[in-house]
């Protein structure tokens, strides 16, 4: 993650974060998922707290938020998923996050790699069975970015997605895109060759094939066809888009022009995959 630059003149205020949000979309009654980096806004007074406050307050009343609270990353020594602890298990991917994770009303789901965590009304509901049902194939396991799990969820229930200082480099829920592309890819076929093409593709621990692309690329062309709304909070630009919007749109284009999107070595896992549905 490469943030902004903050500018620690402005200070920023829990009505400031509320502010900025609205601004990018958020609504009494919301749900409401957020990256961001802490630095990036200024001199955040009373710390990252002030933010999920903020948040809180934008979405109210009767609003859920949350955030992505990964654990899971390219460490050395490298992670054991059995190690996973939702309790204890700190978020990797900054302030903002772990201090979320540790709110005394955050709850938090089960998953050693892309786990969320969530406050408000629909926050055990979001979290309660990480990946319990539409499990598909993705290099974190079946259940990370299944159509139960808090990523199927925020897309069907439309949360806004915001990104506060950071662009969609961030965009954890592009590996729900890539899952529902390989899965699309996959449901044709006989058992036999898609337990075949399968094998081929990067599994926990196990280097292999993925549909990977750029999150930087789709932001700029959702922009473009004005998805993205935006806000200030103190120095740092806000980013908002809802995720009927992102998944609906971004899904036609990685589908249709897949060589805009993906790697030579996905592309012939797909060339290959789709001979065999002939």
């Amino acid at each position: 993650m490469q943030p902004e630059k903050g500018d620690p003149s402005i200070r920023v205020t829990a009505t400031d974060v509320c502010a900025g949000l609205k601004a990018a979309g958020a609504m009494p009654g919301d749900m409401l998922i957020y990256h961001g980096s802490l630095s990036s806004m200024g001199t955040v007074v009373d710390g990252a707290d002030t933010v999920t406050e903020g948040a809180r307050e934008a979405v109210a009343p009767g609003g859920t938020v949350a955030m992505p609270t990964l654990w899971y990353h390219g460490a050395e020594p490298p992670l054991d998923p059995e190690d996973w602890d939702i309790d204890h298990s700190p978020a990797y991917i900054g302030a903002l996050a772990e201090a979320f994770r540790a709110h005394p009303d955050s709850v938090r789901s089960d998953h050693f790699s892309h786990a969320v965590s969530a406050i408000g009304p629909r926050a055990q509901e979001l979290v309660a069975d990480h990946g319990g049902s539409g499990q598909r194939h993705t290099p974190w396991g079946p259940r990370a970015f299944a159509e139960g799990s808090p990523w199927g969820l925020l897309y069907a229930w439309n949360a806004l997605y915001c990104f506060i200082g950071v662009t969609f480099r961030v965009l954890t829920m592009k590996h729900y895109l890539e899952a529902r592309i390989v899965e699309e890819i996959l449901a044709d076929l006989s058992p036999e060759r898609r337990a075949l093409l399968t094998s081929e593709l990067s599994s926990t621990g196990i280097p292999g094939i993925w549909a990977f692309f750029n999150s930087e690329q789709l932001e700029e062309r959702l922009a473009e066809e004005g998805f993205v709304s935006y806000g200030r909070i103190g120095s740092a630009r806000v980013r908002g888009i809802r995720t009927q919007i992102l998944v609906n749109h971004a899904l036609p284009m990685l589908r249709n022009t897949p060589e805009d999107w993906f790697s030579d070595e996905f592309l012939d896992w797909r060339r290959r995959a789709r001979e065999g549905q002939q």
